[in-house]
């Protein structure tokens, strides 16, 4: 369905897509509000929206500078009509250039948590009771004059003009981004412009979600292949097709040599022990590592995984087949980071499932959860009554181990990077932590250190121990864990893991680091 088509966007707020990595993120947080958002290409033009009946408009971030020639504009209407705008970083300097300020590089990139001031309470910072809040940054380029018609509500130590409002009150910009769970009073900001200013109308749950996608997923008249790896996405993928189709599903499970340790066992006894769904198991760990074997690009690894995987799914269907659809967890992250959403998003990684699957596949993909976040497929694994072990287990990349070995993916980097990885979850749960944190692992690479074991010199791996804090996967923080408890890591992974003398803790956000090294 076209979103302009959709009758919940009728009072909603939409949201236009500049090709922001926390593009689809400002529709999640609206929704959240209970207002249903939508995101749309960044050119629908005005005439669109209001034949939509949408409530307000948000301008998205995105990857261009506003004064390049190639830089993508919204209808110029959109900036002139009587709509409310919200223009987020891009958007914020979109608006400013289009109310005749000016934008330039600026000489200090401001990336992760800054500390804004408040200059003008109300509006869309009514309620939010402090006079500084700690906001997240991602730009560039920022605005070095704003006209007599902009109305300069905070500022920042690199941005000056950290938030504007238009004379006439229709019109709101802010340089940091308030989607993002680590910019403090956030959904506030999102909930007075979307409630207090447009009068959007609530009426979005991820129940009613839930039931609209049963209903489309009940009109696929084939029979579906499911690939399954044991995580929450893919469990909650499998669960609401199992509700959907019933018999028609079938999931296969891949060994690719490269999951964390017992993953196989664990899949084992949930899929077809807990959840009753039919599962069938293919043991490809020497065809996937063959496949990588001298390979050290992050990028290429990730395609041969993802052909890896087809070929499997491929041949499995052929043999137990026919099967029509192929269903896979794909979660909005993923889809993001790989550069296909509706706009023209930088590729920052290729995700097996989305980038790496060829052309030509046989199968139809289907991808019931493309639109979520992990908070929100959570919450729906919970209505579907899904256990709490495997809704809170930490996330997995699809291609495995082989984005946490830095470099080719060899045998003794790849048991270091399991058995560390195996450390870091058990000394969280004894201590625990392991559901207060988003995600915990070790990660190797090519660099060897020195070190000192009894009273010998040896050389040896350092490997990295990465916990980091998030709620959906598009920011994240690193982990403040207690001291102790990293020494306590440490001290089992040098002493239990073979080959490791170093270790070291990751203390990068995101952005500019990703959660996964590669």
């Amino acid at each position: 369905m076209n979103p302009l088509e959709d009758v919940r966007l009728r009072g909603g707020i939409a949201v236009l897509d500049f090709g922001g990595q926390y593009a689809h993120l400002i529709c999640r947080r609206i929704r959240a509000l209970g207002v249903y958002s939508a995101l749309l290409p960044f050119d629908t033009r005005l005439s669109e929206l209001e034949r939509a009946g949408v409530a307000g408009v948000v301008l998205s971030g995105g990857p261009e500078s506003v004064y390049s020639p190639a830089a993508p504009k919204p209808d110029p209407a959109v900036l002139k009509g009587g709509v409310p705008v919200l223009g987020i970083c891009y958007g914020y300097q979109l608006l400013v250039e289009a109310h005749g300020g000016d934008v330039i590089r600026a000489d200090r990139r401001e990336y992760g948590r800054s500390e804004v001031d408040i200059l003008s309470a109300g509006g869309i910072f009514d309620g939010l009771g402090k006079e500084r809040i700690a906001c997240w940054m991602s730009h560039t380029d920022s605005a070095t004059r704003v006209p007599p018609t902009l109305q300069v509500l905070a500022r920042s130590d690199n941005s000056p003009y950290a938030a504007v409002r238009s004379d006439d009150g229709r019109h709101f910009g802010v340089q940091f981004h308030p989607e993002v769970s680590h910019t403090e009073g956030g959904d506030v900001v999102l909930s007075n412009f979307a409630i207090g200013v447009c009068g959007a109308k609530k009426g979005w749950s991820i129940e009613g979600f839930l039931k609209d996608s049963l209903e489309e997923l009940s009109r696929l008249d084939g029979r579906v292949l499911c690939a399954v790896s044991g995580g929450v996405d893919s469990s909650v993928t499998a669960a609401i097709l199992q509700k959907a189709v019933g018999r028609r599903l079938e999931c296969v499970f891949v060994d690719t040599g490269l999951l964390r340790a017992g993953e196989a066992d664990e899949v084992r006894k949930f899929l077809s022990g807990g959840m009753g769904v039919k599962v069938s198991f293919v043991d490809a760990s020497a065809r996937f590592l063959s496949a990588l074997k001298g390979e050290a690009d992050p990028e290429q690894k990730r395609k041969i995984v993802g052909k890896a995987f087809a070929d499997v799914f491929e041949e499995f269907a052929k043999k137990e087949g026919p099967f029509r659809y192929l269903a896979q967890g794909t979660l909005y992250p993923d889809v993001i980071e790989s550069g296909r959403s509706s706009a023209p998003a930088s590729v920052i990684k290729t995700h097996h499932n989305v980038g790496g699957l060829p052309a030509g596949l046989s199968m139809e993909v289907v991808e019931p959860l493309k639109e979520l976040y992990k908070d929100e497929v959570r919450a729906m694994g919970s209505l579907l009554g899904l256990p709490r072990s495997v809704l809170w287990r930490h996330p997995f990349p699809g291609p495995g181990l082989a984005v946490r070995v830095l470099g080719e993916v060899t045998p003794s980097k790849l048991t270091a990077c399991r058995e560390g990885s195996r450390i870091v979850e058990e000394v969280l749960r004894e201590e625990g932590l392991y559901e207060k944190v988003w995600q915990a692992f070790a990660y190797v690479g090519d660099d060897t250190v020195t070190g000192v074991l009894g009273d010998s010199r040896r050389t040896g791996m350092q490997l990295t121990i990465k916990v980091v804090e998030s709620v959906d996967a598009m920011t994240a923080d690193w982990a403040r864990l207690p001291a102790d408890v990293i020494q306590k890591m440490s001290g089992r992974v040098t002493n239990e893991v073979e080959g490791v003398v170093s270790v070291a803790y990751s203390v990068s956000s995101k952005p500019p680091a990703t959660i996964e090294p590669q």
